[in-house]
């Protein structure tokens, strides 16, 4: 589904203050070791980043573009330049990894190195959705991925949300996006005083995987939704995290709506140009109503 389809969804597009690139879109041709990208697709472009697309004769790669457009008058470059450091990092460290793309960069336009972006190989595939099937290796591959950060001082944290994980071709889970992860810090006095939040954020990412395996999975799991939420109880930190959370994301998609780039009750599904995990959920509900017609 294209923007033109969605462009009834909103009543307007977000104004440059609410895009991290501003009123640009991300270049239409990059540069990286001397080769030349062409931009083919935008995946989205929010507040905090712009993420897209783009070809080479030879490969393909995906460049996440971080904020730069000032907030008002707050300048904001300095934000993305560190995000996009932090994001390169985090792959620099997993790329012997075999289901974390490996890191590309760094990336220039028209000669001018953008230190705002953060590149890496392009994972054939396509967001989980919360009803997509997967086969019986998916979640102990994840399981085994998960693992292996914790070992290295990483928690994932964007594990909450199904569309976070890539689904590759090969029927595996990919994890492409560590704009939010937690790496323990070098120090190792930090790293003692910041142990208890290593783990905590650790066992965020455990009982998301959970989660996800009893909705998705409930065979392999062994118990569906409802009996997995009555023996498990919520851990307090995330009980802590909704309390807060939940009364933003509401304040702030009422604030969405009020400036007009969201309608009705403020979810993503209605801006103008929605991001490519609703796009592809809602070119599967096309299709699968015309099989049903």
């Amino acid at each position: 589904m294209n923007q033109d389809l969605n462009s009834d969804r909103a009543s307007k597009a977000r104004p440059p203050y609410l895009r991290a690139l501003g009123s640009s879109d991300p270049p239409e041709q990059i540069q990286i070791d001397s080769e030349t990208f062409e931009r083919i697709e935008i995946y989205k472009h929010d507040s905090w980043a712009a993420t897209a697309l783009y070809q080479s004769e030879a490969r393909k790669i995906v460049c996440k573009f971080n904020r730069r457009q000032r907030l008002f008058i707050v300048p904001m470059s300095w934000l993305g330049r560190r995000l996009a450091k932090r994001e390169t990092r985090f792959l620099c460290l997993l790329k012997d990894v075999s289901n974390i793309p490996n890191p590309v960069g760094p990336v220039y336009s028209e000669g001018v190195l953008l230190q705002n972006a953060a590149a890496h190989d392009y994972v054939e595939g396509r967001p989980v959705g919360d009803h997509e099937c997967v086969n019986d290796e998916f979640f102990p591959k994840l399981e085994q991925t998960l693992a292996t950060l914790h070992e290295r001082g990483i928690a994932y944290i964007h594990l909450h949300k199904s569309e976070n994980i890539l689904l590759g071709t090969d029927g595996l889970p990919h994890l492409i996006d560590f704009q939010a992860s937690y790496l323990r810090p070098q120090s190792r006095v930090l790293a003692r005083v910041t142990r208890r939040l290593e783990r905590m954020l650790q066992e965020l990412d455990c009982y998301h995987l959970q989660k996800h395996l009893t909705l998705k999975r409930p065979d392999i799991a062994g118990c569906t939704w409802d009996e997995f939420n009555h023996r498990n109880e919520r851990p307090m930190w995330i009980k802590a995290h909704r309390k807060l959370a939940t009364p933003f994301r509401k304040f702030r998609r009422k604030l969405l709506v009020l400036l007009g780039v969201r309608k009705n009750q403020g979810f993503v599904d209605s801006e103008h140009f929605p991001e490519a995990a609703v796009r592809l959920r809602y070119q599967n509900a096309d299709t699968n109503s015309r099989k049903a017609a």
